[in-house]
């Protein structure tokens, strides 16, 4: 592995870190929270020191590290507040994974809390979730949140996360990833993360996102775009040259190339071999200048003038095995940067692989830190359970280089700075006494009277009906030839 360094850190592992960086994190998200701080403050240290993964809200209000009742836990997520605009200028200024050669890879990808069962929560959208048969994915009702997090280079479990939104009803999750990436680059611009002359920030997304979209809407950033395409898809190929004696208005486009058809591929411009442990012998083939073509429908729909033409390289990875796969499916990637070289083809499969990091994070949310278990009505409360669980993990991966392998007699030893999520969390109590903690002790109180026995709740709850994405008007098509 290889650490990049900073001013004055102590580097273990891929990510750097300081030894005051997690105390400094604490104070500033606490400065951050605006009402019900104390209460806030001590659940999303809860989170981090219960025993084993969270279950239940009420369960966290036995651990010895919140001081308060359950009524307190209920009344902060109901009626706190929180600045996510501060929590996402102090996430930016974190110090950040990077790459072998220094640049930052960042990954996008959205994560549905499915909600089927809540009728009288408003803005919640049908969300597409994969079942456990090939072909089983199902539309339920759920609230999806968009992600973007900072990714190691090398084998791991972490990831930098760095901002969520959520996405609403009538939104296109396309114009809302492109305003979300546009202000994560900006802010780590403001950060001294990027500066003018490093190396562009490499942004990877998988299959669902129109990838050329984003890298026509984003051009102006210094960041290059790395997505997934599906396997029926045709491009459009760079214009041929006419014969002298052609006569009539030359085409536009060039050759169509059908992912699905080898007949139509013509000579690549890159090819390279790399045998790997875990997947065998890797080919990648690169063609370069290859675009959709696109049509006044849609988001393009008002465009004035001629569409743009934005071409980038296509990238068919084929590995020879896949774990309890041995008949791997190529897998299609599109950039949006062209002339590219055999080194930048192998560096942009490589990072797409680590965009897989991110779905160790999902699993972590939701099994272990309990993102999707409170049953909140409002969708402000799931937002506000959202950014708690984000400050959470952030605060295990700065604890990463000072936790100890508290580990169980079955496992294996960990090297420093090697540890894992769970393993940090483990020990994350023994760190926490010696941290700052800035939550006031409770004032006593008395609970509230509550409805009288026998009598009927005479305001029920409004009930919500199930939004739907943007329409077919606002959703960009491109020509499948």
């Amino acid at each position: 592995m290889v650490s990049v360094a900073c001013a004055g850190p102590v580097v273990l592992g891929d990510t750097p870190a300081r030894g005051d960086d997690l105390a400094r994190f604490r104070q500033e998200f606490y400065d951050s929270l605006t009402a019900r701080a104390d209460a806030l403050f001590e659940l999303c240290d809860a989170v981090l020191c219960a025993d084993g993964p969270v279950h239940s809200l009420v369960e966290l209000t036995l651990v010895a590290e919140h001081r308060r009742g359950h009524g307190a836990m209920y009344d902060a997520l109901a009626c706190g507040r929180i600045e996510p605009q501060r929590l996402r200028r102090v996430l930016a200024g974190l110090p950040l994974p990077r790459g072998v050669d220094g640049r930052i890879v960042l990954a996008v990808d959205v994560s549905p809390w499915l909600r089927s069962d809540a009728p009288t929560s408003a803005d919640r959208l049908f969300c597409h979730v994969y079942g456990r048969g090939k072909g089983n994915a199902q539309m339920i009702p759920g609230w999806p949140y968009s992600f973007v997090a900072a990714l190691e280079p090398g084998r791991s479990s972490w990831t930098a996360m760095l901002d969520v939104v959520r996405i609403g009803p009538g939104q296109d999750a396309t114009a809302v990833t492109a305003a979300q990436l546009r202000e994560v680059v900006t802010r780590l611009r403001n950060a001294d993360q990027w500066r003018a002359g490093d190396l562009p920030i490499l942004i990877v997304a998988d299959a669902g996102y129109d990838i050329t979209r984003l890298a026509h809407v984003l051009a102006a950033l210094p960041i290059e775009l790395l997505g997934r395409l599906r396997s029926d898809r045709v491009l459009r190929g760079p214009r041929t040259l006419r014969t002298a004696r052609a006569i009539g208005r030359p085409p536009r486009h060039g050759p169509d190339f059908a992912l699905s058809a080898p007949g139509t591929w013509w000579a690549p411009a890159q090819t390279t071999v790399t045998d790997t442990t875990r997947y065998g012998r890797a080919v990648a083939t690169a063609w370069d200048g290859l675009y959709p073509r696109l049509t006044h429908r849609g988001v393009w729909a008002d465009h004035p003038g001629e569409l743009p033409i934005i071409a980038g390289t296509l990238l068919r990875l084929q590995v020879e095995r896949l774990p309890g796969d041995h008949d791997p499916k190529p897998v299609w990637l599109w950039s949006s940067v062209t002339g590219a070289s055999a080194e930048d083809v192998d560096r942009w499969w490589r990072a797409f692989l680590r965009r897989f990091d991110l779905e160790h994070t999902f699993r972590l949310f939701k099994q272990t830190l309990g993102w999707t278990v409170p049953k909140v009505r409002t969708p402000a409360a799931a937002d506000r359970w959202t950014w708690l669980i984000i400050t959470a993990h952030t605060q295990l991966r700065l604890a990463r280089p000072l936790a100890a392998d508290l580990r169980r007699p079955w496992e294996k030893p960990a090297r420093p700075g090697r540890l894992t999520p769970a393993r940090v969390r483990r020990g994350f109590r023994h760190l926490r006494a010696n941290t700052t903690r800035p939550a006031a002790a409770p004032k006593p109180g008395r609970p509230g009277p509550g409805r009288p026995p026998g009598s009927r709740n005479r305001n029920p709850a409004t009930r919500h009906d199930v939004g739907k994405h943007a329409t077919s008007t606002t959703t960009p098509r491109t020509d499948r030839g």
